[in-house]
C-alpha cells in the first residue's frame, strides 16, 4: 500500500489557492447583491465577467490536460471547450447589452453557444465516471442514467416545460430552444447524479469539485428557465455569482489533485484496503442501490401532481413515465440474473473453499473474541487425536500448555493491538493438548499456528510440529554431547566451567576442573582392534559418570581424554579442599584403572589425572590450561597418577617454549652445523659408510651435541625433548642427503647413516614418499642412505613401525638397529621389524677386552647377527685391543675413536681420498696405526719397529662435557 507524502510543515496545501477562490467568489457575490453600483458596471460583469471566468475555466482545464497523461486527460479537454462554449456565449451577449447597447436577439449565437455547453460537458462526466466491467454493466449505466432522465423530465413537464411548448407568439426556433436548455440540463443533472455514485477512486477531489461546479452553473440554469425569474432578469444580478462560482470551482478542480498528492497515474495507485467495521454497511452502496427506485418515485410523483391538478396527462409525460418503468422492469430483470449467476459463483466458491479448508492436513480453527472456539476442521482428528464436534465451544486457554499460556497470551494481544496493514498474521508456536491416540506419552504436541483476524476474532492455520521439535532438541542435545559415549562434548563442558567460574560466589573457590586421560589406551587399539577401544571408552565414560556427584559435570574432550568439573561445598581451608580433590580424583583413578571386561577378556588401561583449582583471578580458559598441564605433569611423572596443579608447572611450559624457539633460532642461524664419523670395515680398513652426528657451536667455537644444548638450556632440569628435536631431526636428515649426494657428485659414493627415534620415523615428514622426494630432490641414490633406529619406545606399536620401514626398504634406503644388546626392546624390535645393520651398544663394547662375561654375550650377538646375514657394527671403537676382540668375534664394522673421531667435511673428503683406514695387526705383527680426533694417522718411532704405532691417552668424541653456565 502506498501512503500519501507529507505535507510541507506550516503550509497545509491548497490552502491559499481557496482562499484566494472564496474570496474572488464571495467578492462576485457582494458585488452583485449590491447592483455593482451602476447599471452599467453591472451588466459589464455581469456579462464579461462570467465570460471572463468562462475562459479561465477552459484555459486552466486545458493547461492541465496538456501537462499531465492521465487517463481523465479526455474529459479536462471536454471540460476546456463546454467553458470555452459558456464564455464565447457570455462574450456575444455582452457585446450585444455592453458594446452595442441593444436588446439580445432571440435566437442569435449566444444561445447556440450555451446550447453547446452541456454536450462536452455530459460526455466529460461519462469519461470521469467508473468504467463498467461487464456488457451488463453498461446496459444497467446506460438504464440507471435514463431513469434519472426520465423521472427529471417527467417532473418538469408536469411543473414547467409544458406551458414553455405552449408559449405563443414564439416561433419554432425559439420555442426549441427554451426546451433544449432544460432537457439538456437534465441529461447534465442526471449524469452529475449517476457519476456521484459511479465516481473513479483516483482523483476524487478534483472529481468532486468539478462535479460541484456543473451542479451549480446546472442550478442557476434551472433558475434562470424559470419563466418567473426569466422575466425580471437583468445582467449582474446575483443569478450571475452561481455561474461566475461555478466557473472558477472547474477553474480549480483539476489542480485539486496535485495539491491534496493525487496526482500519481491511476495504473501507479493502488489504494488502501479499508475493513470496514463489523456490523456497518456502505452507505453509498446502499444509495446507489436505491437510485433506480427513487427515480421511479419521482417519475410516479409527476404524474401524479397531473392528475391531483385535474389536468388531462400529457402525451409526453405518459410516455416518459412507460420508458421509465420499462428501463426499470429491464434492469431488475438484468439485476435478477446477475444476481442468479452471482449467487451460483458465491455456492461454488463456498463450496471450494469448504473442501479446502475439510481436505486440509492443517487444523484451521476460529476463535470468538471471547476465545471460545466457533469452528475446527476435520483434520483435528488426525493431526490432535481428537474430534473437531469435541473441540468446538470449548476455550483456547484450556487447551494450551499452561506454562506457554502467559507467553501466547501476550503475543495475540501485541498482535491484535497492531495495524492490520503493518502485520497482517502472525506465527505462534505451543503445546497442545492432544488425545489419547496422540498424546505420545505425556499429552501435549508441539504446535505451529499462523493466525489471522476475523470479525474481531481470530482464525488458526495449525500444524503439528512435534517430530520437528523433537528432531531439534535432538541435533541440540548431539552437538552439545559426545555421540560415543553421550558425555558433555568440550564445547559444552567448557560452557559450564565458564558458568561456574564467571558465576562463582566468594566461598566456591574450591570448585576444581579433573583432567583424565587414559594410559594404555593406544595400545588396546592396536592389540584388538577399535572397536575394542570404543567399548572401553563407553565403560570407562558410565564409570565415570556414575563415580561423579549429582551437582558435578563428566565430559569427554575427544580421544582417551576425559574430564569432570567438581563443584565447591564453601570449604576456605586449603590443605581441606585439596585433601577432598585428590580424594576424589583418587577414587576416580582407582575406579577407572579397574579391568574392563571386552569380548570375553579383561582389559587394563591406567589413569593420569590433573587438578586444578578456580583460584581467584583465574578465567576458565586459564583453569582448563592448568588442569591440563597438571596432567600432562603425571603422564611425565610415571603415569597412573594424580597431580594437583602448582604455579611453576607454567612456568617451565613457558621455558620449554622459550628453548624451542631458541632452537629454531639457532637452525635458522646456522649455529647447528653436521659432523660425520667414517665406519671402517674391521677387516681390511676400508671405509664402508659414514655417521652423521649434528653439533652446536657455540659463541666461543666449541661444539656440543644436541643434548648438550638442551641441557644447558634446561639448566640441568629434567625434559622431554623428543617433540623439541622434531626440527632438529629433519634438518640433520636433510643437510645429511644434500652433503651426501654433494660428496656423490665430488666421486665418493659413501652412503651415509642418520640416526632417528622410533617416534620420528613414523612422522608424516618421513613417509616412503616424503624420503623418495627428498633423496629425487637432492639427486642421492636410496642406497646411499642408511636410516638408525635409535631407540624402541615401548609406546610405539611395533605394526605401524614394521610397516614404515617394510615401506622404506622397498625403495632401497637401508635399517640400521642402534644400541643392539642394550635391553629386551632391541631383540622384540630384531625379531619383528626388517633390520640390515646391527649396531652393538657401547656399553658392550667398552668392557669387551676386560670382561670374560661380557665377551662371550657380545660373541652370541656378533653370531645372532651373521646367522641372520646381516652388518654389525661396533658404536664406541677406542682401543686397538678392541679392534682385535671384534674382529676375532666376528664383527665386520667399527667406528670410535681408534679410526677417527666425527669430522667437518673438508677433514672428511681428505680422509676418503685415502680410502681406508690402517687397523691393528694379529699378533706377530706390527701394532696398526691409531688415528686422533683430526682423522690423520700419527705414527711413533719405537723399540719394535720404526713405524710402531702409539696413540695418546683416548675419549670418545660422540659426547663432550657440559661448559660452565
Amino acid at each position: 500500500m502506498l501512503s500519501r507524502p507529507p505535507a510541507p510543515a506550516g503550509n497545509p496545501p491548497g490552502v491559499v489557492p481557496q482562499i484566494v477562490l472564496a474570496v474572488l467568489c464571495g467578492g462576485y457575490a457582494v458585488g452583485a447583491a449590491f447592483g455593482w453600483g451602476s447599471p452599467e458596471v453591472a451588466a459589464f460583469m455581469g456579462d464579461f465577467g462570467l465570460s471572463f471566468a468562462a475562459f479561465l475555466a477552459a484555459f486552466s482545464c486545458g493547461l492541465y490536460a496538456r501537462k499531465r497523461r492521465t487517463r481523465f486527460r479526455p474529459a479536462w479537454m471536454l471540460f476546456a471547450a463546454s467553458s470555452a462554449m459558456a464564455g464565447l456565449g457570455n462574450g456575444v451577449w455582452g457585446w450585444y447589452e455592453v458594446i452595442q447597447g441593444t436588446t439580445v436577439p432571440s435566437p442569435c449565437l449566444a444561445d447556440f453557444c450555451f446550447l453547446l455547453f452541456a454536450p462536452p460537458a455530459i460526455v466529460g462526466l461519462l469519461v470521469l465516471a467508473k468504467r463498467p466491467v461487464t456488457r451488463a454493466g453498461w446496459v444497467c449505466l446506460g438504464l440507471d442514467s435514463w431513469l434519472i432522465a426520465g423521472s427529471l423530465v417527467t417532473l418538469s413537464w408536469s411543473l414547467a416545460l409544458a406551458h414553455t411548448a405552449h408559449f405563443q407568439g414564439r416561433s419554432v426556433a425559439q420555442s426549441a430552444l427554451s426546451l433544449a436548455y432544460p432537457l439538456l440540463d437534465i441529461v447534465l443533472v442526471s449524469m452529475v447524479l449517476a457519476l456521484h455514485f459511479r465516481r473513479s477512486s483516483v482523483h476524487r477531489s478534483a472529481i468532486n469539485t468539478a462535479v460541484a461546479a456543473l451542479a451549480l452553473t446546472v442550478l442557476c440554469d434551472a433558475l434562470f428557465s424559470s419563466p418567473l425569474l426569466r422575466e425580471h432578469y437583468r445582467s449582474g444580478q446575483i443569478l450571475d455569482a452561481g455561474w461566475f462560482a461555478g466557473s472558477m470551482l472547474l477553474a480549480y478542480a483539476p489542480w485539486v489533485a496535485r495539491r491534496a498528492g493525487e496526482e500519481c497515474p491511476e495504473e501507479d495507485v493502488k489504494p488502501a484496503r479499508r475493513v470496514p467495521p463489523h456490523g456497518s454497511r456502505p452507505i453509498a452502496g446502499s444509495l446507489a442501490a436505491l437510485t433506480p427506485y427513487l427515480a421511479a418515485a419521482v417519475c410516479t410523483l409527476g404524474i401524479l401532481t397531473n392528475v391531483l391538478d385535474g389536468r388531462r396527462i400529457d402525451r409526453v409525460v405518459l410516455f416518459t413515465g412507460c420508458t421509465v418503468v420499462l428501463a426499470l422492469v429491464v434492469r431488475q430483470g438484468i439485476m435478477l440474473l446477475d444476481n442468479i449467476t452471482l449467487t451460483q459463483e458465491l455456492a461454488q466458491k463456498e463450496n471450494h473453499f469448504r473442501s479446502l479448508v475439510q481436505g486440509s492436513s492443517d487444523v484451521i480453527m476460529i476463535a470468538a473474541p471471547t476465545g471460545v472456539l466457533r469452528y475446527v476442521s476435520p483434520a483435528a482428528a488426525g493431526v490432535y487425536g481428537r474430534d473437531a464436534e469435541e473441540l468446538v465451544g470449548s476455550e483456547l486457554a484450556s487447551l494450551i500448555h499452561p506454562e506457554d499460556l502467559g507467553r501466547v497470551v501476550h503475543e495475540v494481544r501485541r498482535f491484535l493491538a497492531a495495524a492490520p496493514e503493518d502485520e497482517p498474521t502472525t506465527r505462534i508456536e505451543c503445546r497442545f493438548r492432544a488425545g489419547e491416540q496422540r498424546s505420545g506419552g505425556d499429552g501435549w504436541l508441539n504446535v505451529e499456528s499462523t493466525v489471522n483476524r476475523h470479525h474481531g476474532g481470530l482464525i488458526f492455520n495449525s500444524r503439528d510440529v512435534t517430530e520437528r521439535v523433537r528432531l531439534q532438541a535432538q541435533l541440540q542435545h548431539n552437538a552439545s554431547h559426545d555421540a560415543l559415549t553421550d558425555l558433555p562434548n568440550r564445547a559444552l563442558f567448557t560452557e559450564r566451567v565458564t558458568q561456574a567460574v564467571t558465576g562463582r560466589r566468594a566461598s566456591d573457590h574450591d570448585t576444581a576442573v579433573l583432567y583424565i586421560d587414559l594410559d594404555g589406551f593406544k595400545q588396546v587399539n592396536d592389540t584388538i582392534g577399535h572397536q575394542a577401544g570404543d567399548e572401553l571408552l563407553i565403560q570407562a565414560a558410565r564409570r565415570l559418570g556414575d563415580s561423579v556427584r549429582s551437582g558435578d559435570i563428566a565430559a569427554r574432550l575427544g580421544g582417551d581424554e576425559f574430564a569432570a568439573l567438581i563443584t565447591g561445598d564453601g570449604t576456605r581451608d586449603r590443605a581441606a579442599r585439596e585433601f577432598r580433590i585428590h580424594e576424589i580424583a583418587d577414587r576416580l583413578r582407582i575406579k577407572l584403572s579397574e579391568p574392563y571386561r571386552i569380548d570375553g577378556r579383561d582389559v587394563r588401561v591406567a589413569a593420569s589425572i590433573g587438578v586444578a583449582f578456580a583460584d581467584p583471578g583465574v578465567s576458565p580458559a586459564g583453569l582448563l590450561r592448568n588442569a591440563d598441564l597438571a596432567m600432562y605433569r603425571a603422564k611425565q611423572a610415571g603415569k597412573g597418577r594424580v597431580e594437583l596443579y602448582a604455579p611453576q608447572m607454567q612456568s617451565e611450559v613457558a621455558h620449554r617454549a622459550e628453548l624451542a624457539t631458541k632452537l629454531r633460532t639457532a637452525l635458522h642461524d646456522g649455529a647447528f652445523t653436521l659432523l660425520h664419523q667414517p665406519v671402517v670395515e674391521l677387516a681390511g680398513g676400508r671405509v664402508t659408510a659414514v655417521a652423521a652426528h649434528a653439533r652446536w657451536r657455540s659463541a666461543q667455537g666449541i661444539l656440543f651435541t644436541p643434548a648438550e644444548f638442551l641441557r644447558v638450556g634446561d639448566r640441568g632440569r629434567f625434559t622431554d625433548d623428543g617433540e623439541r628435536t622434531a626440527e632438529l631431526d629433519r634438518w640433520q636428515l636433510e643437510a645429511a642427503v644434500e652433503q651426501a649426494a654433494a660428496r656423490h657428485r665430488a666421486g665418493y659414493p659413501v652412503p651415509v647413516a642418520v640416526r632417528l627415534s622410533a617416534r620420528r620415523l613414523l612422522d608424516h615428514a618421513l613417509s616412503p614418499k616424503g624420503v623418495e622426494s627428498l633423496l629425487t630432490r637432492h639427486g642421492l641414490p636410496s642406497r646411499a642412505l642408511v636410516l638408525e633406529l635409535s631407540d624402541s619406545d615401548s609406546r610405539i606399536p611395533l605394526d605401524d613401525l614394521e610397516r614404515r620401514l617394510v615401506a622404506l626398504r622397498r625403495l632401497g634406503v637401508r635399517i640400521a638397529l642402534d644400541g643392539f644388546g642394550s635391553g629386551y626392546a632391541a631383540i622384540s624390535a630384531l625379531r619383528r621389524l626388517p633390520v640390515d645393520v646391527l649396531r652393538l651398544d657401547r656399553g658392550l663394547v667398552d668392557g669387551v677386552v676386560e670382561s670374560a662375561r661380557l665377551h662371550k654375550i657380545t660373541a652370541g650377538l656378533l653370531r645372532i647377527a651373521g646367522d641372520l646375514g646381516m652388518q654389525s657394527v661396533a658404536d664406541g671403537v677406542d682401543l686397538p685391543e678392541q679392534v682385535l676382540a671384534l674382529r676375532s668375534m666376528g664383527c665386520t664394522h667399527g667406528m670410535g675413536m681408534a679410526f677417527s673421531g666425527p669430522l667437518d667435511e673438508h677433514r672428511l673428503r681428505r680422509s676418503l681420498a685415502h680410502a681406508h683406514y690402517p687397523v691393528p695387526d694379529l699378533p706377530g705383527q706390527s701394532r696398526a696405526v691409531v688415528l686422533t680426533g683430526s682423522g690423520l694417522p700419527v705414527r711413533h718411532g719405537g723399540p719394535a719397529a720404526p713405524d710402531s704405532l702409539m696413540h695418546p691417552p683416548l675419549r670418545s668424541n660422540s659426547e663432550t662435557s657440559v661448559p660452565p653456565t
